[in-house]
């Protein structure tokens, strides 16, 4: 981290009918100064204190306001059933931040961007297609999937058609019943789990396996994670965008394929890691959010 004074600051915030809750890194200016700030959405089923807050306390280093947040069902904020991952209400909650920040005395209105890792990555590029206020975008290791690559990530027809009437299956179950049914977020021993495999970052409690974050994930969460398409709002997207992205990460494809129909200028900047590389590796979130924040720092 460069070696620049920022303040924190709890928050809680009105999104629906849900009260969000967190982290504000207000960036070190003269008292009464208002300043850029970016809204920072981290991978899906993850917490504020995980990659979000990282990379917004590292903005704020850099001299931009930043705000992590859980996202309703998530960490602190309200929310049920818990764990659900629901990309349209991610996207209110990214309009409902930028209402909070276009109202906070650190923060000029006029110069709000977003950052987006992994999953976040679709979720405020949707949220900027909406809404005017989000004027710059920084992607870090972006996911960005449509329906092909859907297919090719979760086994094909069969395999997301598998998925889809499992979550269709608890949310009956839920609807009638009260009960939630879960699988674990990350797993090296359950083929079930929404992420299987041997992933470091969200088994090591040294890295993302941390107390508030319960490593579970609502299985009514398939239908609406699967039929996601962020790819798709591309066209809308015509704010400054930067992508900062690796081969060796989660679909590169996603980006090329997002970057070749948005109507504004975008930057691609491949670098080398693996996804999780970018999580924290201390080098690799240095590289990024060095990038990130002169990016957001010149459009804002």
């Amino acid at each position: 981290m460069v070696d620049k004074l920022y303040r924190t600051e709890s928050v809680e915030f009105a999104s629906g009918d849900c009260v969000l809750r967190g982290t504000l890194y207000i960036a070190g200016r003269d008292e009464g100064e208002r300043g850029p700030a970016a809204v920072v959405a981290g991978s899906w089923t993850t917490v504020k204190e995980q990659m979000a807050g990282r990379y917004a306390a590292e903005l704020a280093a850099r001299g931009l306001t930043a705000l992590a947040f859980d996202f309703r069902h998530y960490g602190e904020s309200d929310g049920q059933p818990r764990e659900f991952e629901s990309p349209e209400s991610k996207v209110a909650d990214i309009v409902a931040a930028v209402d909070f920040l276009s109202n906070h005395p650190a923060v000029d209105a006029d110069r709000i961007g977003a950052l987006g890792v992994c999953a976040g990555a679709g979720y405020v590029c949707v949220a900027a297609a909406r809404d005017e206020r989000i004027r710059a975008l920084a992607l870090v290791a972006p996911w960005l999937h449509d329906a092909e690559l859907v297919r090719a990530v979760y086994g094909g027809e069969d395999g997301v058609r598998e998925k889809i009437e499992a979550g269709q299956r608890a949310r009956v179950r839920w609807e009638e019943t009260g009960q939630v049914e879960y699988v674990p977020a990350v797993s090296d021993t359950d083929p079930t789990a929404a992420m299987y495999g041997p992933i470091d970052y969200y088994l090591n409690a040294a890295r993302g396996a941390i107390e508030q974050w319960p490593n579970r994930l609502a299985t009514m969460s398939w239908p609406t994670w699967l039929t996601f398409d962020p790819i798709s709002v591309a066209p809308q997207v015509d704010v400054p965008l930067l992508a900062v992205h690796s081969e060796d990460a989660a679909i590169p494809d996603g980006i090329r394929r997002f970057a070749d129909k948005v109507s504004g200028p975008c930057e691609l900047r491949w670098r080398s890691g693996t996804q999780f590389d970018f999580y924290d590796d201390d080098a690799t979130v240095d590289d990024a959010v060095t990038a990130a924040a002169e990016h957001l720092s010149a459009r804002l």
